[in-house]
């Protein structure tokens, strides 16, 4: 009894070991990846003619995608529940030369999607490109915000995903092609306004969860960009407190700024983008908490070092950690470099 015992600690040491070694080599090589990508900029792909959908362009992020995207010759078209607004912002795309259609839609209802999606199949064509950008905030707490608010945030911030993807997805599977883009917040990553934060969170998963779905389909032709971005200086968060301390060390984004990052990520194909990068911290250190909510290094008492559990959970941590980083683009991938 007692030589089986031995057997089986021995046996499960040296699975240990060698989940280790085999992390450590994958880690290895990742980080001389993100090298090799620290002086070859990945090969911006070329969207000239593909069609691309934005919501929310009526808004200041929307508008600044729309422009960015024309500037590189994607057809367009515009959802937007504000349709003065959404024509505002198709006339400056126009004025760069391409071609743009608009649709007032409200994203907090599901047959509205799906009847706009029918409508743009039937009178421009298969959108290649899907930008998720529309959202809302109510910015109260929870006990202070009236159901309609955070019901309207919920279903814009996070249920329109699913409807957009059912929307658009199947024509994209049929030519295994296309991008479908996620702007969800750094915000998701962590927790301060409740019904914004938790949409967001909501918005993280769904789109980690349909990266993995088209990844195990095989879909490879068709590439996913979720979209990370600290408050963006829009104005949306006017009414919202940021703590002095978390003002002076992270100010809130300029929107040109933003939009610009998140194009590079989008024509470099990157899974993930979190902007700032100091964001990467709050996203990584995510899977080193214990019961989601303790932090694996406890320095202020002294009382927690390192990962609580058995030795195989901290190695299924550490790994899920490698994975959440190569999603980030922070270890890199391997691409075709120019």
């Amino acid at each position: 009894m007692w030589g089986r015992y031995c057997r089986k600690k021995v046996l499960g040491t040296m699975i240990l070991i060698v989940d280790l070694l085999l992390m450590i080599i994958d880690v290895t090589y990742s980080i001389l990846c993100a090298v090799v990508r620290t002086f070859l900029h990945p090969r911006l792909k070329s969207i000239d003619g593909e069609l691309c959908l934005i919501t929310g362009a009526g808004g200041v992020l929307g508008r600044l995608f729309v422009l960015e995207f024309a500037k590189e010759g994607a057809h367009l078209v515009l959802w937007d529940c504000d349709t003065a607004a959404n024509e505002r912002t198709a006339q400056l795309a126009r004025e760069l030369g391409v071609e743009v259609r608009t649709y007032t839609v409200d994203l907090s209802k599901r047959q509205s999607i799906y009847d706009a999606a029918e409508r743009v199949r039937a009178e421009v064509g298969d959108v290649s490109i899907l930008v998720n950008n529309a959202g809302v905030v109510a910015g109260r707490r929870l006990l202070e915000c009236p159901d309609e608010l955070l019901e309207r945030t919920l279903l814009v911030n996070c249920h329109a995903l699913f409807w957009m993807t059912k929307a658009f997805l199947p024509q994209m599977k049929a030519r295994n092609h296309g991008h479908i883009v996620t702007i969800a917040s750094a915000l998701g990553l962590f927790t301060t306004a409740c019904d914004y934060c938790a949409s967001k969170f909501g918005a993280v998963g769904f789109h980690e969860s349909l990266a993995h779905e088209l990844r195990a389909e095989n879909h490879d032709g068709i590439k996913t960009t979720l979209v990370c971005p600290y408050i963006v200086d829009t104005g949306m968060f006017s009414g919202c407190e940021i703590r002095k301390e978390i003002r002076n060390l992270i100010p809130p984004l300029e929107p040109l700024y933003t939009v610009q990052q998140s194009m590079k990520a989008i024509l470099g194909e990157q899974e993930m983008i979190c902007i700032p990068r100091i964001m990467y911290i709050v996203f990584i250190a995510r899977d080193f908490c214990e019961d989601g909510e303790e932090c694996f290094l406890e320095a202020a008492d002294g009382d927690r070092v390192g990962l609580a559990g058995d030795p195989h959970r901290q190695t299924q941590r550490l790994e899920q950690v490698v994975v959440k980083v190569r999603l980030a683009g922070i270890l890199g991938e391997s691409k075709t470099f120019i």
